[in-house]
């Protein structure tokens, strides 16, 4: 597993590690309309997943307002912010604060996406959230480019990750 902290404290993750070449896991999460979104219902486009450990803290809120900005100028991309944030909350989130690009959805039922993507919170102030990654999935359901984030507090490289999503 990565080594990740949350302001200079190790954390432990829970699930397996994934790279570049892995095929996605199929998850199903919970969209803020309450209905069940897969891998396969979002298959057919690249997706950058990003996830982050709540809407309601600072870097995770400027992370997701930054993706939105940036979806509008991805064609045949789609943007995907997980947490285990409420699904009530994540829609009171987004429409106070205009987000309406991305998708956010909810690992709260089961953490079942945090366990297979690796990045479920074991222990500590956060534990059952997740911790900031990011993946990109091809059309073709295979990872195109990950990365955990070293410092749970810190923001991921958007560069890196943006780049990927469009070739």
């Amino acid at each position: 597993m990565p080594q990740v902290t949350l302001k200079g404290n190790p954390v432990e993750l829970s699930g397996n590690e994934l790279k570049a070449g892995d095929k996605a896991p199929d998850f199903s999460l919970q969209s803020n309309g309450l209905e069940d979104v897969t891998l396969s219902s979002t298959s057919g486009k690249t997706r950058i997943i990003a996830t982050v450990p709540s809407l309601d803290t600072s870097v995770c809120h400027a992370e997701t307002k930054r993706f939105n900005d940036e979806a509008a100028q991805l064609d045949g991309v789609d943007v995907l912010v997980v947490s285990t944030d409420l699904p009530f909350g994540q829609k009171r989130w987004c429409g106070a604060e205009n987000v309406d690009k991305v998708q956010c959805l909810s690992d709260h039922r089961a953490a079942s996406f945090g366990e297979a993507y690796g990045v479920l919170i074991k222990s500590g102030p956060l534990e059952r959230c997740l911790s900031r990654a990011i993946f990109v999935v091809g059309p073709d359901d295979t990872i195109k480019h990950v990365e955990y984030c070293g410092e749970i507090a810190e923001h991921p490289d958007y560069d890196a990750a943006l780049s990927a999503a469009k070739s």
